[in-house]
């Protein structure tokens, strides 16, 4: 299995710290939190992992240097989250229906092994795509991806909708589980929300056009036992100590 983790982000909600340091290097417990995705996507079977950086985010590479199984690859432009998956898609040879792991950079998910389940349902269902999700407050909906589940299969995603269009209360929670197919539907996916390319919006594309292509991809939702923490700001990162710190 393949993983990508994009890491390109500034870390602005976190400055100045993140001006020294990436906020993904951030420490939880003894090691930085990337190395604790670094180490989830491994639990999972990824044998290849490619992190997408931008400039500036060099103390990655290095801590990473001596691991033959990373790799790294610049975001030039923040063009957004499916920009940067499709970076370190291209990165990758012989994909095709191949499963790529995508963790964000700058979330653990505390209580559970989210991407060792996450390929136990995909291989529970004949390789199917598998999202992994957490319920949200209502009001809250138009800061995340959303989905619609019928059972437990994905039919439907919209990218930061309001709470009335909202089609449930079930947010992306970075995570995702797809097939290197997704590859093409990125490299035609126009700017969504704030102007950049969304993997929420061609993930939908994928699901909901499969059809019509030489390929049906079937997708399905996975919530969370445990709580998905986003170390990208002050708040988050103090909850991911406290949070991690009681599952240890």
């Amino acid at each position: 299995m393949k993983a990508i983790i994009p890491a390109a982000g500034h870390g602005t909600r976190f400055q100045p710290v993140t001006r020294v340091i990436p906020k993904e290097m951030l420490p939880i417990g003894s090691k930085p939190a990337l190395e604790l995705i670094v180490d989830e996507a491994k639990s999972a079977g990824a044998d290849e992992i490619v992190i997408v950086i931008s400039h500036g985010k060099e103390l990655i590479r290095e801590y990473f240097k001596d691991d033959p199984s990373i790799r790294f690859v610049y975001q030039e432009e923040q063009k957004g989250l499916g920009h940067a998956v499709m970076i370190g898609l291209e990165a990758l040879e012989n994909l095709d229906a191949s499963p790529v792991l995508i963790l964000l950079g700058d979330a653990v998910v505390a209580g559970c092994n989210a991407s060792a389940a996450m390929a136990a349902v995909s291989a529970a269902n004949g390789g199917a795509g598998v999202i992994g999700l957490e319920r949200v407050p209502r009001e809250k909906v138009s800061r995340y991806g959303i989905v619609r589940l019928e059972g437990d299969r994905i039919v439907d995603l919209v990218e930061k909708p309001s709470p009335e269009t909202a089609p449930s209360d079930l947010a992306i929670a970075g995570r995702y589980l797809l097939d290197g197919r997704i590859l093409e539907f990125l490299r035609t996916q126009e700017p969504g929300k704030g102007g950049e390319i969304q993997l929420t919006d061609a993930i939908r594309r994928m699901v909901t056009t499969s059809h019509l292509s030489p390929f049906t991809f079937h997708l399905y939702g996975y919530i969370y036992p445990g709580r998905r923490q986003d170390i990208g700001n002050p708040k988050g990162y103090f909850d991911a100590l406290k949070a991690m710190g009681e599952n240890e």
